[in-house]
């Protein structure tokens, strides 16, 4: 299949592009590499270009006769999205508006969108449902839900197939070490306490040791990017194969505390890094844990990479590749 990959040079997207390569599709990327790089793309092309340029949209598009997008392009730290909430409106819900007519103008018959598990919020319940309220607390929260809303509008109005995946907490890297996530200033658990571990950080914070879990720290879902990556590619035949629009969450349906992913991290890279506990950050809740029922019934979805020792050592493998390129 001929696709576009917005944001393809990105953590999330260069996996995907790498299996998409694999998989034996034409691809384009398009990415203006602020926080991606050209390295990371090892399938297909490179565009360099801008989702707020219209123009730059329909020039790449032009005489394309691209038979499916893949929408990465996005800002993603909850923190700054609340502090600069304007810069996720425009560049998470209009560049996307923007891309849908683009997609529009072409006839572009399919879409899949990276959305998050941000748009539940602080929900009641521990195991997350595709049919849990929607109740973002944060921009980017917000920013992703009005696109999610806009897509499935504009795909009752002209017949756009769609899938939208809600990713969970996403890490490790490519188990060859080729991609990984380089992101500067990153903010995600296991990048910090890699980062640790390699000597980048003094030390790292656990935010609340007093939640209703089992060591009293949150406890999240972490999916290997590699099996995020799968449910792409599985989402793309899906949707070729005839089969309809859909919403699903990507997580393993089973959660691990922030002192456990510490504890893997420590035991694995063998560096007893400092650790501080200090309060709760507001609007974290105790437990996130995907239900992926749906994902599985739907898909046929299976994932390759579940144990957090795996997720883990890859990170760390990818973590000593990475500092030793930018040294």
């Amino acid at each position: 299949m001929k696709v576009l990959v917005t944001g393809g040079a990105g953590y999330i997207g260069s996996h995907v592009v790498r299996q998409l390569g694999e998989a034996g599709h034409d691809i384009t990327v398009f990415d203006n590499l602020s926080t991606g790089y050209p390295w990371a793309i090892l399938s297909g092309k490179l565009v360099e270009g801008d989702l707020g340029d219209p123009e730059a949209i329909d020039r790449l598009m032009e005489g394309q006769n691209f038979e499916a997008v893949l929408h990465f392009a996005a800002h993603i730290v909850v923190p700054e999205s609340v502090e600069n909430p304007l810069k996720y409106y425009r560049n998470n819900t209009r560049n996307t508006l923007n891309l849908l007519g683009a997609i529009e103008k072409h006839k572009i018959p399919r879409l899949v969108f990276s959305s998050t598990a941000a748009v539940y919020g602080m929900p009641d319940e521990t195991v997350i449902s595709e049919a849990s309220p929607l109740q973002p607390i944060n921009p980017y929260g917000a920013s992703k839900l009005m696109s999610e809303q806009m897509i499935q509008d504009f795909a009752a109005a002209s017949g756009l197939n769609y899938t939208i995946l809600r990713y969970f907490n996403v890490a490790g890297a490519d188990l060859e070490g080729r991609i990984g996530q380089a992101t500067p200033e990153a903010t995600h658990l296991i990048k910090v306490a890699c980062e640790c571990a390699n000597g980048v950080r003094d030390g790292m914070k656990i935010f609340g040791t007093d939640y209703d879990t089992r060591d009293g720290t949150c406890v999240r879902d972490y999916i290997h990017v590699e099996d995020l990556a799968k449910a792409h590619i599985m989402a793309l035949a899906h949707m070729a194969a005839g089969g309809g629009s859909n919403i699903l969450n990507c997580g393993y349906g089973t959660g691990f505390t922030v002192k456990e992913v510490v504890d893997v991290v420590k035991k694995l890279s063998g560096v007893d890094f400092p650790v501080e506990l200090v309060d709760r950050r507001p609007g974290d809740p105790g437990a996130l844990v995907a239900a992926n029922d749906r994902i599985k019934a739907v898909l046929g979805w299976e994932p390759d990479h579940a144990e957090l020792e795996t997720i883990v050592r890859s990170a760390l493998n990818w973590e000593k590749i990475w500092q030793g390129r930018k040294s």
